[in-house]
């Protein structure tokens, strides 16, 4: 089971990548209602799919019942409401994996002990699984950088898997 978080679902959704992923992907991919109702927003590009993805029952969406802990997630991480019930249902349903972009969720993942993944990783394991060829993987992290705010370092470091690759 991987948890998604707005921002990894919105960027993976921009890259032409979440459809694949959620093919490829062996288990359960779940959000929580408050990333429903962040991504599912009216007048944005990506919600047609979302929703589409939704009502095919291909992304499930979950009920975090416990307002008190996403509080005091929200309030330990300084995270929104829609992060905070991400980890909350990991927790929850002892999930295997949060797909998250969002820098203090990652560091609530990393002191919380739950693996993460990002949308670079994602693009850079589908491209090592060749379901993307290299100018497509290319193209994919330029756009990347063009609609999020990563590290050049990170940046330069998925270029070079992608390039370095034969």
């Amino acid at each position: 089971m991987v948890i998604f978080d707005s921002s990894t679902i919105i960027l993976l959704s921009k890259i032409d990548m979440l459809e694949m992923f959620i093919s490829h992907y062996p288990g359960k991919v779940f959000i929580p209602e408050k990333v429903k109702a962040e991504v599912c927003r009216e007048g944005r590009e990506e919600t047609p799919l979302i929703v589409k993805l939704i009502e095919d029952k291909k992304i499930r969406v979950s009920k975090v019942m416990n307002s008190a802990l996403t509080r005091k997630l929200m309030d330990d991480f300084t995270i929104d409401a829609g992060e905070a019930e991400v980890l909350i249902l990991a927790l929850q349903e002892k999930a295997l994996l949060i797909a998250t972009d969002d820098k203090n969720t990652i560091r609530a993942c990393k002191m919380l002990k739950i693996d993460f993944t990002t949308a670079i990783a994602i693009l850079i394991r589908a491209f090592e699984k060749k379901f993307v060829d290299k100018e497509d993987a290319l193209m994919k992290l330029q756009r990347l950088v063009a609609v999020a705010r990563y590290k050049q370092t990170i940046i330069e470091d998925a270029k070079k898997q992608i390039e370095g690759s034969l």
